[in-house]
């Protein structure tokens, strides 16, 4: 779903009341423990936490006017997703969220390539995710990032 909200506040004021609890929490969860130098605002109509252009000018390259996007969190119509670009482009992280996951959550993963679904909001594992968010530094996601828009 889409939100027209200005500010994380403002988007999590318009949530049902049955998504404000988790996304606020997730919310602030990975703004304590998200890797230095990144950033919290909106981006692509949800909560984003991003690489300012202070530290990386170029921006994202299908439209560099924004910052680069590293972490995104949405309230979807019938789950909140959690994107976290590290997992779709290095395949150990990747790798290692979905073997850990099991351990942490009694759902099955529900997962695209770097969209994690929460379908059950009382079954979200905070603390894989909290964990998740110390696996990169801003410094790898940009050698990550710079050296796959270079092929």
């Amino acid at each position: 779903m889409q939100y027209k909200a200005d500010s994380p506040e403002d988007y999590i004021l318009q949530l049902p009341e049955d998504r404000k609890a988790p996304i606020t929490k997730l919310n602030n969860l990975i703004k304590k423990h998200m890797p230095k130098d990144l950033e919290a605002g909106m981006g692509y109509g949800m909560l984003a936490y991003y690489v300012p252009k202070s530290i990386y000018p170029n921006g994202y390259h299908c439209k560099p006017f924004p910052p680069l996007p590293f972490i995104n969190l949405a309230s979807q119509k019938n789950f909140i997703a959690l994107y976290h670009s590290g997992m779709y482009a290095k395949k150990e992280l990747y790798d290692w969220f979905v073997s850990e996951y099991p351990k942490h959550c009694k759902y099955k993963l529900d997962m695209g390539k770097s969209c994690v679904r929460f379908k059950k909001m009382d079954d979200i594992p905070y603390d894989l995710i909290e964990q998740l968010l110390g696996k990169m530094s801003v410094e790898e996601w940009i050698d990550i990032y710079e050296t796959a828009i270079n092929k």
